[in-house]
């Protein structure tokens, strides 16, 4: 739960809303009620966000609330592409303090999303639970490959699904192939593996079965930022509201989160999230759906 400052070749920011767990929680609200959120803000963070969040059934008992703190702020800058970028400035702010301790309700979930954050804070979430989730899914990222390897390979052995992206799975697996790095990765603990692939979409591992998930061909993309956080949202969220922890269930989950993720792109920051219908993620599903299917016809000489 973050302030960003977000330069695009569509527009410019100071200041809006946003953080990993704040995308992941407005997504996965479409879902599943209420979301438990585990999180650290400083005394500058507005209440209006904080009751636009509880308004969509996010829990935030689990946020601590640092009064004479400032939020974790982080400015970035967008290339033409959209898929590059660069960092002005990072701020850590409260979150370079944060030691999540969870509320006595939050300890027996059955679906548990960690973003990226520190190994050392993923491990002191999970070993607070009191029984273990249906479901464990980790986000990380290369920096903490760079300093905190062996931590990171811990949390690893104690996860169901982690999410990359595709450099990502290279550097873990130190495997060019994403099929050999998944096989690597797979091997340190989670079961099921998914690589984003940003406008290329998505791939599934399990064992040596494979799914890919395509991205919707979008017109305009306006901001990516926290794209990556609604595709996990809308993924965890539907496996929560369905139940199903299969590979079926998780295909099904890989197309939902990517509808969300195509709305976020449409606006800046989470103001694309916060006034979704359903019928319109219904309609985006379907487009996702009509892409991923086709019939086929045997042509005999």
């Amino acid at each position: 739960m973050a302030f960003d400052a977000l330069e695009t070749p569509f527009g410019k920011v100071d200041r809006i809303i946003g953080g990993s767990a704040t995308y992941a929680a407005l997504a996965a609200s479409y879902f599943t009620q209420p979301i438990k959120q585990v999180s650290i803000v400083g005394g500058d963070f507005p209440q209006e966000e904080m009751d636009k969040l509880a308004a969509r059934g996010v829990d935030l008992e689990g946020v601590e609330i640092v009064k004479d703190g400032k939020s974790f702020f982080w400015s970035g800058r967008y290339h033409m592409d959209m898929n590059t970028r660069d960092t002005l400035v990072t701020e850590l702010n409260v979150l370079a303090q944060f030691d999540p301790k969870l509320p006595g309700s939050y300890t027996d979930v059955e679906y548990l999303m960690l973003g990226n954050l520190s190994p050392d804070v993923q491990i002191s979430v999970i070993n607070q639970l009191k029984s273990r989730p249906k479901l464990i899914i980790m986000d990380t990222m290369n920096f903490w490959m760079d300093i905190a390897l062996d931590k990171l390979k811990e949390v690893l052995g104690m996860v169901d699904l982690l999410m990359v992206n595709d450099s990502e799975a290279r550097q873990l697996s130190g495997e060019h192939s994403l099929v050999k790095a998944a096989m690597k990765i797979q091997a340190m603990g989670p079961k099921y593996l998914i690589i984003k692939k940003g406008e290329h979409g998505a791939l599934l591992f399990h064992g040596r079965r494979v799914f890919s998930a395509p991205a919707l061909p979008l017109e305009d993309v306006f901001d990516p930022t926290g794209a990556g956080d609604t595709f996990a949202g809308g993924f965890i969220g539907h496996i929560a509201r369905t139940g199903d922890t299969s590979f079926e269930g998780m295909k099904t989950a890989i197309i939902m989160g990517s509808a969300m993720a195509s709305f976020c792109v449409e606006k800046f920051g989470p103001n694309r999230l916060e006034e979704l219908t359903h019928a319109e993620i219904d309609e985006r599903v379907n487009q996702f759906a009509d892409l991923a299917n086709f019939k086929t016809e045997v042509v005999q000489a």
